[in-house]
């Protein structure tokens, strides 16, 4: 092979590489650099460092979260290295972004256990033999008051004050801890830790992943790229996807529930969610826009191609296809469900407590706004009194697509 033979497969190598990189981005700053990076890494044959934080102030994950971590997937496939930041210091502050109050204060043995079903919900996407985990107290807890004072004379309070987060909440009057201040320095302290070559987070994200070039840049290290995801809207098509909103998909989801739920978004954003929530890459993704947008397809089955695709990813080729097969039973043939959990009813008991206990509802509050949404029966029978007492046998139906058979002892 001549030498302008390789020299043009290494080109079209790193266009299509770039091309998987950048579907489903908002901005990377600065691309150019970007480019020199791969070109370096491949040259050199050291694989790239792709950090991603997390501050585990909870365990359950939703795939609007795993929008930057399947773009780690990405440069896994490319043969770079994931890195998963344990938050374990900053969790306990908690990210001021686009807060308007103080987060509380959480203990280190929460952190500890919310990081380790923070992972396992990770590693549903990420490829566990390229992921390396760091926990921020492997630098911080030896960090003496020396060097703290050192990395905050890096920075000025106007640089901070420049932050519309922090600018909001002082001209406002809201509470604005000097702690909360400290995150984005501490945040930006982990890429010089493990050498980040490249820093991944949602747009919101922005003004700490560039924390991090300056900070690599004081101690005389290469700057990091900021990669920056959008967020992913939630099944409304209104919101951003949120546990407290009941718009999201979680990890935990069964099968049917994830299939449903895909099925539910409005059209608008099927290909919003086959860029974000799917392995499909650029040019399929493009293909299908093409497909829904010459209207010759009815986009019904175009979302149930992007429901197995979500499905698949988390369940396997054939769950997703029960998975439908579930669905279009209970949905156009109005049956039930051939599987649904059962409890067995001893005494009464509240609709509240039953349907957050068998983990029908995250929690009460869920419960009680679906029952204003008119989106809770039982046995064909709305449900309007946050009071009700479920006292026989029946089938209680949850939003669209959620059943619980009750069997009286």
């Amino acid at each position: 092979m001549t030498f302008q033979k390789r020299n043009e497969e290494k080109k079209m190598k790193f266009v299509e590489e770039m091309k998987r990189i950048r579907q489903g981005v908002e901005e990377i700053i600065p691309e150019s650099e970007l480019l020199q990076k791969l070109e370096k890494s491949a040259k050199t044959g050291n694989p790239l460092r792709i950090k991603y934080g997390i501050d585990p102030t909870g365990s359950d994950v939703h795939i609007g979260h795993l929008v930057p971590i399947r773009k780690m997937r990405d440069f896994q496939d490319m043969g770079h290295i994931g890195v998963i930041i344990i938050g374990d210091f900053t969790a306990q502050i908690g990210d001021p972004t686009g807060r308007d109050e103080s987060r509380p204060a959480l203990t280190s043995q929460t952190v500890k256990k919310n990081a380790e079903k923070y992972m396992n919900q990770l590693y549903t996407v990420l490829d566990k033999d390229k992921t390396e985990v760091r926990w921020q107290t492997e630098w911080f807890g030896e960090m003496r008051m020396s060097d703290v004072l050192r990395l905050m004379s890096k920075w000025s309070l106007a640089q901070f004050m420049a932050h519309d987060t922090f600018r909001k909440r002082y001209e406002e009057g809201l509470s604005l801890g000097m702690h909360e201040i400290m995150y984005p320095i501490l945040q930006s302290y982990d890429s010089v830790a493990i050498e980040a070559d490249i820093e991944l987070g949602a747009t919101e994200q922005k003004f700490n992943i560039l924390c991090g070039r300056d900070m690599q840049r004081y101690h005389g290290q290469e700057q990091q790229i900021a990669i920056l995801s959008p967020i992913l809207m939630g099944i409304d098509g209104i919101n951003k996807m949120s546990k407290s909103l009941g718009n999201y998909i979680a990890v935990y989801d069964t099968p049917s529930d994830k299939y449903g739920k895909v099925m539910s978004i409005p059209d608008s954003l099927i290909i919003n969610y086959f860029n974000y929530a799917t392995k499909l890459g650029p040019d399929e993704v493009t293909e299908i826009e093409k497909e829904l947008n010459s209207g010759a397809v009815n986009p019904k089955f175009i979302k149930q191609r992007l429901a197995r695709q979500v499905v698949s990813m988390y369940h396997g080729e054939e769950t997703a296809r029960e998975a439908e097969e579930n669905f279009n039973r209970v949905f156009s043939q109005k049956k039930l469900p051939d599987e649904m959990p059962e409890y067995t009813l001893e005494d009464s008991i509240r609709i509240t407590e039953l349907l957050t206990s068998m983990g029908m509802c995250a929690s009460n509050g869920e419960v009680k706004r679906l029952i204003k949404q008119k989106a809770i029966s039982v046995d064909g029978e709305k449900v309007t009194d946050f009071d009700f007492l479920v006292e026989g046998a029946g089938i209680i139906k949850v939003g669209k697509r959620r059943f619980l058979k009750v069997i009286k002892k």
